[in-house]
């Protein structure tokens, strides 16, 4: 009887896996230094969300390098002017900067890198932003990131 019980706690719970939102999302930047998303919805429902940057151009990293760094609204321009300091070899990011949500690796032309962080961290008042941290990339290279329903 145990294991029938079990079998239909399962097929009861499949509809809403099913359905369920993807805790993901893929962003690609290019040599035309633009990302191919300005926005991110992450759903309430995921505990962790994962971010796949991939770079389809050719240029390397350290002329077109693309990373994909979250932070609040707030802290954005001094999560950048700290960055573009600690240089390249620190992926443009200040080794340890606590403003800084989460963020993937300086990536070349062909590369892709992922990042997982925890939703938890979020406050659905908080404006956050998501950009490249590449000295000047922000300036187009820059979107939203909500905390969707």
């Amino acid at each position: 009887m145990t294991r029938q019980l079990l079998l239909l706690a399962l097929l009861a719970a499949a509809p809403a896996a099913w359905s369920a939102q993807p805790c993901a999302v893929e962003i690609h930047g290019t040599d035309q230094m633009t990302f191919d998303k300005a926005a991110i919805s992450v759903p309430k429902a995921c505990t962790a969300f994962t971010v796949t940057l991939s770079h389809p151009g050719a240029m390397p990293k350290n002329v077109m390098g693309h990373n994909w760094v979250l932070s609040t609204q707030a802290d954005m321009q001094g999560v950048l002017d700290d960055g573009q300091k600690a240089g390249e070899a620190q992926d443009y990011l200040k080794p340890g900067d606590t403003r800084v949500i989460a963020h993937t690796r300086l990536i070349g032309g062909g590369e892709q890198d992922s990042v997982t962080f925890d939703t938890q961290q979020l406050k659905a008042a908080t404006p956050y932003s998501f950009y490249c941290s590449f000295p000047f990339h922000s300036t187009l290279m820059k979107g939203t990131l909500t905390l969707g329903s």
